[in-house]
């Protein structure tokens, strides 16, 4: 028997930290870099913007990666395992996770 006891809602920094320390810990990422700024009905925070709309999350991320590592196996698991991390951990579908890399250091 199930019964629907409330609500629950994920705060967008909760989604961002999520999505920021999976991304992280790809091996070839330095860091994060800065995002653009705030945009309605987006949140973001340290190189991670945040969309949820019908229960779906899009995200977008803005790394640093490390000189002498392939670019696109880099950008491919981090988007699989942001993915994986959001849907693991919340159950919540992913639209997309777009990465933008903007420098080597």
């Amino acid at each position: 028997m199930s019964e629907k006891l409330g609500t629950v809602r994920i705060a967008p920094n909760v989604l961002a930290t999520i999505a920021k320390r999976a991304a992280l810990a790809v091996p070839g990422v330095a860091r994060m870099a800065e995002g653009p700024a705030f945009v309605l009905r987006n949140w973001a925070h340290e190189g991670v913007r945040v969309e949820v709309s019908n229960d779906t999350v899009a995200i977008e991320l803005y790394l640093i990666v490390e000189p002498g590592k392939s670019m696109l196996e880099i950008s491919r698991a981090v988007q699989t395992q942001v993915a994986r991390a959001i849907q693991d951990l919340l159950g919540m579908p992913v639209k997309e996770v777009d990465v933008h890399i903007l420098d080597v250091a």
